[in-house]
């Protein structure tokens, strides 16, 4: 899969269409809105990306939501997968667990913002608390579904070559067949994780951060500078899945290259 559409990531075609879209934009904000409030104009983002990034915060904001980002991502990383693993190969512990996920999944994330303001300040651990707990559920739910659906004869297969403990059950062969549906769930968790980032930030959890300068400068009516803001964050978010998707297939995924083309 290439693209959203088969075909749809031809060089020539991509420049055309984006060519097109930004043609349409200037001429829209210009000549049609002619209120650069409600529309700015593409010239104008670029005058005020440019200011923002030699005159103003951008290169600040944007390491701080990299850090909130990282922080949250990773410990959802280390609590999610080993949970996940726990209550996917221990009927026990699924059965113990099952019931306290099923009530704290539902708790949208934003619904933790004043709970991470109170117990974490506005700190950077204040926005990684809120974007790990909507990360952190991607990752364990897909890392259940692995081990759960691992086929019996895998385990048979290990237990004749040797792996008599569940210890060595779990790292030779339950990791490796589950490893699909572990980069799928990290996948799906750095996207989530960067839609709860920017909303975290909107809230008022950090002082800096991209999706703190999208309010600060709404409320001083710069649109130019708040639709840099959500463009930097489209590309970011863009290429981090671009980074999993890919990365995940080269490095962990890399034996199903034979097998998926």
């Amino acid at each position: 899969m290439t693209g959203i559409l088969p075909g749809s990531r031809s060089p020539g075609y991509t420049i055309l269409s984006i060519s097109a879209l930004l043609i349409f934009w200037q001429v829209l904000a210009d000549e049609i809105v002619r209120n650069h409030f409600i529309l700015p104009s593409f010239t104008d983002v670029i005058i005020a990306f440019y200011e923002l990034l030699f005159v103003g915060t951008l290169p600040m904001d944007f390491a701080v939501s990299m850090i909130h980002f990282f922080i949250g991502l990773g410990f959802s990383l280390l609590v999610g997968v080993p949970a996940g693993i726990l209550i996917g190969w221990y009927p026990v512990v699924n059965r113990l667990l099952d019931p306290i996920i099923e009530i704290i999944r539902p708790i949208p994330p934003l619904a933790w913002i004043p709970f991470a303001i109170v117990w974490f300040g506005l700190t950077d651990l204040a926005a990684g608390f809120v974007i790990f707990i909507g990360a952190v559920f991607p990752v364990l739910i897909n890392t259940y579904e692995g081990f759960r659906n691992i086929p019996r004869i895998f385990v048979e297969a290990g237990k004749m070559l040797g792996c008599t403990s569940n210890a060595a059950l779990i790292r030779f062969i339950a990791i490796p067949a589950a490893l699909p549906h572990l980069a799928a769930g990290f996948r799906v968790a750095s996207g989530v994780a960067w839609m709860c980032l920017v909303a975290a930030e909107m809230f008022g959890v950090s002082r800096f951060g991209l999706g703190q300068k999208i309010w600060w400068y709404y409320n001083l009516h710069q649109m130019d500078k708040v639709m840099v803001y959500m463009l930097i964050l489209g590309f970011i978010g863009l290429l981090i899945d671009y980074i999993f998707r890919y990365g995940m297939n080269r490095t962990l995924l890399k034996w199903r290259q034979g097998e998926v083309n």
